[in-house]
């Protein structure tokens, strides 16, 4: 390439550039107020979700597990109707954690104990509406909730519904306690329902799975109704 081919093209590249930079100077110019105004927005909803976090849910969260701590030491007494609504002590039940401290781990616990509650008290609507109103998180959780559903619907002669969940609860997650205990309630509704073939299948896995569980160490007896 020549000198001046050269030196043209060099020319070419910088005014491009020139030109590139004038556009985005120019794109700023016009634009200023709205790109400021998007930056102002998003600063005021990081502050805003930082104020909310540190200043009000935080707060709120230690709050609700003071109420929390009452209301579960009445549930493990077995006063599930204290535990729901009045633990004692000036704190709040299970259904105002609910719905004071919306938002928080302990309102959403409290979902669950409410449910399992109103399970004991005979009240198996309620019990179905909180259990399914609770986000479970982790392994062990989700089973307990798929567990007392599949509970709640049994009580409500609701036997598909019981089977969908004890499935669930069966079949989900592993844990060496749970899962052949909703194992064995799975395959006998299952066999109450004449379905052999699938009770079968739930006390094969307890026996092949979980043999020193409580459940496997007499699963055999279970198997031979099932065969």
């Amino acid at each position: 390439m020549s000198r001046r081919k050269k030196s043209k093209k060099q020319d070419e590249t910088l005014v491009d550039i020139v030109e590139v930079r004038d556009t985005a100077q120019d794109y700023l110019a016009k634009n200023s107020k709205m790109i400021f105004g998007i930056g102002g927005l998003l600063l005021l909803l990081v502050g805003g979700f930082l104020v909310y976090k540190f200043m009000i849910l935080e707060p709120k969260e230690k709050q609700a597990m003071e109420s929390l701590y009452w209301a579960e030491y009445q549930f493990s007494r077995d006063s599930f109707a204290s535990a729901l609504e009045n633990p004692g002590k000036g704190f709040e039940g299970f259904l105002d954690i609910i719905d004071n401290y919306n938002g928080t781990n302990a309102s959403n616990l409290s979902k669950y104990y409410a449910g399992v509650s109103y399970l004991n008290l005979g009240k198996f609507d309620a019990a179905v509406d909180y259990l399914n109103a609770f986000n479970p998180a982790g392994t062990v959780t989700p089973i307990m909730k798929q567990g007392a559903l599949g509970d709640a619907y049994s009580e409500l002669n609701d036997f598909e519904a019981a089977i969908a969940a004890y499935k669930k609860a069966a079949f989900g997650s592993s844990n060496d306690l749970l899962s052949p205990y909703y194992l064995q309630k799975y395959g006998m509704l299952q066999l109450k329902q004449g379905n052999s073939a699938e009770a079968q299948k739930a006390f094969e896995k307890i026996k092949a799975e979980y043999p020193s569980s409580t459940e496997g160490q007499q699963i055999d007896k279970y198997l031979a109704n099932a065969g």
